[in-house]
């Protein structure tokens, strides 16, 4: 029987990243989980702990929110740690991982869900989002060019590359020249369920990043005055609650129970971001409600224009707003929904992956 380890960049917070992590662990019973920071308090919820190796970054303090200073030992981390002892190793990658050490016998499977963003397609925004002063932005961009040096080398080490979208394996062919074959990530669909009781409501699951765009969202319900329900938290909080109108709630962070109630309940999921692939809106579709999406990135993968869903063109507040108005809800069924989201259950990602395996 194969050594598999596992390996993913770090563990604190819970995303579509740390999600795949989950279900390959559970492919992969007692293989360890190989990452470069853990936060317990977070990933406990989600992965037995006694599998987990961390490195020598783990021991400074406060290490979770001060990570981005450590920028430089990342990589030289990576390549610190040594899994020559393993026959697998399956990363889920989305920063630096793909530099860890391995033997010459040693297969490594990539599951990439982007080439590192901060390195090629949002680097420009990335250095501009820095709240740190001028000096440190004027030597940055020479840093992240060493760093994309680096990135781009140790992708040519990976033995095989799975992206999690074709969006992504369009991204690892240009930035590494490297092929990649497909398979989405997993949604539990039997997780999310179809309601009867539609409200009046648009909704956003989301964490509050730049990137995320949620404050176009709420330009446009903000002129539209209809009523739109914000899940999730992040470091735009303070900024979009003082852009946001009174038909704008925030509820903040919720159970998982509580949350699926509004997925099924709303009238649409409403996803103005460019994504590698975009896992909550599936859950949307798997809870039968239709999503008002982007038409750019991941989400032209799993949106049907007319069948599942909508899409806007461009990413403004106006052309949303746009969208909003011509949006008729009645015209989808919940059932046809439900019934694409399939295709995507975490059932569907097992066996392929597992395939996936066997024919190497």
């Amino acid at each position: 029987m194969a050594k598999i380890a596992l390996a993913h960049d770090h563990l604190f917070q819970i995303g579509g990243a740390e999600n795949v992590l989950v279900v390959l662990s559970s492919m992969h019973k007692g293989a360890p989980i190989f990452t470069l920071i853990n936060n317990p308090k977070i990933s406990r919820a989600i992965l037995d702990q006694s599998n987990i190796k961390t490195s020598r970054l783990q021991n400074i303090p406060g290490i979770s929110k001060l990570f981005r200073y450590f920028l430089l030992s990342m990589p030289k981390t990576w390549e610190k740690t040594d899994l020559s002892d393993f026959d697998i190793i399956i990363s889920s990658s989305s920063a630096f991982v793909k530099g860890l050490t391995k033997g010459d016998k040693t297969k490594h499977i990539c599951y990439c869900h982007a080439p590192t963003r901060y390195l090629w397609d949002d680097k420009e925004e990335y250095i501009g989002n820095l709240p740190e002063g001028k000096i440190l932005k004027m030597f940055l961009p020479k840093l992240l060019n060493k760093l994309q040096a680096w990135d781009y080398d140790k992708a040519q080490q990976v033995n095989y590359f799975i992206a999690n979208s074709k969006f992504i394996a369009d991204k690892i062919n240009k930035h590494y020249h490297r092929q990649a074959d497909v398979i989405y990530p997993p949604v539990k669909i039997n997780d999310f369920q179809i309601s009867s009781d539609i409200e009046d409501y648009f909704l956003i699951v989301s964490r509050l990043r730049p990137y995320k765009k949620v404050d176009l969202a709420i330009r446009a319900f903000n002129n539209l005055k209809l009523p739109l329900k914000i899940i999730g938290s992040g470091s735009e909080i303070n900024k979009l609650k003082k852009i946001a109108k009174s038909n704008i709630e925030f509820l903040g962070e919720l159970s998982d129970q509580e949350r699926n109630k509004y997925l099924s309940r709303c009238r649409a999921f409403i996803y103005p971001q460019i994504e590698d692939f975009g896992i909550t809106a599936l859950e949307a579709m798997a809870s039968g409600r239709p999503v008002i999406a982007l038409a750019k990135g991941g989400a032209l993968e799993t949106v049907v224009d007319g069948v599942t869903g909508s899409f806007f063109d461009d990413q403004t507040w106006e052309s949303l707003a746009h969208r909003i108005l011509r949006f008729n809800d009645q015209q989808f069924d919940p059932q046809i929904i439900r019934q694409h989201a399939k295709q995507f259950d975490e059932e569907v990602f097992k066996q392929k992956i597992f395939n996936f395996i066997n024919s190497l």
